[in-house]
């Protein structure tokens, strides 16, 4: 019998001691985290403009686009830029007539002049695809270009963003700026899921941080990147990050690593109107999409993996689970401090909900959220130790090869 009371009092007081720690980790993540779910950082456009813009050679990476091509480079031809720019889309080794439909919006666009059309050559061994074609298409830049603007081929850029980017890298003095673009919201699976997945992003990064030269936190987002050229060359071009499968947050980190003392580093921010034109239809596709650089996020280590598992159960999962499950464990005093972070954690994604447009009901169903994303991080490892990882339209990424 006192063994019975024993074991209950000890249940009972680690389930007390559940619900204070996610209390305490979401009094952390309100008041300590840099603001990160706040959304504060956005291109207003309020930046003063240089009395000389200068030159700027936009590249764009594709493979097999055919589907949404069109807009994005009809978007970043009709760019209303003062300055001179010109444009390289390399093509990836297409083979579904992205480049056919390039051609053609190139030809139909206003400023067809500013076009270039780059052929990937064939991938060495050692690098990712999208740093290769990327690597391929600075090969091609203007030469007198003073900025390198870094867009997807995925993504439609309203006709300001580049004079925008431009006028704030320069009146600021920062190396690279970097928009997260919004991505498409629709279905049900994208109201539920893509909100968090910028959330989750800025609480990794936030976005402040990144902002202060003085942190060491580096972000960038790689659907939109103007980066300064001299900032590339002094960290020795894309050839230093030719294998990293998530080029985007390498890139910022290697640029604000060797970042001079009259440089302010990165800024990174919110778009509005800038938007991916990419369709993530259904579960499975923004399944992959996580999947596949998940893990790699975690160093590929299996006791960050566990600890990242564990973390997402303590922050997301044990609030609801200890409030809706108080006719089972009875502790109300724990129920009750449960409570409290499950509505810390619903008041703080109410920002990204709002940026996206949702219905604020989403909130509350932040956990089911974090559940199905500690689920596609597990199964990225998985991926990787059956060596399919950081698999990208049919090709194995570099560093993922030769686990088979």
């Amino acid at each position: 019998m006192s063994a019975a009371l024993t074991a209950l009092a000890g249940l009972n007081l680690a389930t007390l001691g559940l619900a204070a720690l996610s209390l305490a980790i979401w009094i952390y993540l309100w008041f300590f985290r840099g603001g990160f779910w706040r959304c504060r950082e956005r291109l207003d456009g309020t930046a003063p403009e240089p009395e000389r813009w200068p030159a700027v050679t936009a590249i764009i990476p594709a493979r097999n686009e055919a589907a949404v091509i069109a807009t994005a480079l009809t978007s970043i031809l009709e760019q209303d830029y003062p300055g001179e720019l010109s444009v390289v889309l390399v093509d990836d080794h297409s083979d579904d007539g992205t480049v056919e439909a390039a051609r053609q919006a190139a030809a139909e666009s206003s400023r067809p002049e500013r076009f270039n059309l780059v052929r990937a050559s064939a991938l060495p061994d050692g690098w990712t695809g999208k740093l290769w074609a990327l690597d391929q298409g600075l090969r091609q830049a203007d030469p007198d270009s003073r900025y390198l603007w870094f867009s997807d081929a995925d993504i439609a850029q309203p006709p300001q963003v580049l004079r925008r980017l431009v006028a704030k890298a320069v009146s600021e003095g920062r190396d690279m700026v970097s928009l997260m673009v919004a991505l498409r919201c629709e279905g049900l699976w994208e109201r539920l899921l893509i909100p968090p997945f910028i959330y989750f992003f800025q609480k990794l990064y936030p976005f402040a941080w990144v902002n202060d030269p003085k942190k060491a936190t580096a972000a960038a987002a790689g659907g939109c990147i103007l980066l300064r050229r001299e900032a590339l060359e002094r960290l020795g071009g894309l050839a230093v990050l030719r294998d990293a499968l998530i080029d985007d947050c390498s890139l910022a980190a290697k640029v604000k690593q060797v970042r001079e003392t009259r440089s302010r580093g990165l800024w990174l921010g919110l778009a509005e109107t800038a938007r991916s034109i990419r369709p993530y239809a259904g579960l499975g596709a923004i399944w992959d999409m996580v999947a596949r650089s998940a893990y790699t996020q975690l160093r590929h280590n299996p006791l960050i993996l566990l600890g990242t598992l564990v973390g997402m159960f303590a922050t997301y999962l044990a609030p609801p689970l200890l409030v809706l499950g108080l006719p089972w464990h009875g502790q109300t005093a724990a129920a009750l401090i449960a409570l409290l972070a499950w509505i810390a954690m619903t008041l703080t994604v109410l920002p990204v909900l709002r940026l996206y447009g949702q219905g604020f009901w989403l909130a509350p169903l932040l956990p089911l959220a974090a559940l199905l994303y500690s689920v596609m991080t597990f199964d990225s490892a998985l991926r990787h130790w059956r060596g399919r990882g950081g698999t990208w339209k049919g090709r194995i990424q570099a560093g993922q090869r030769g686990l088979e």
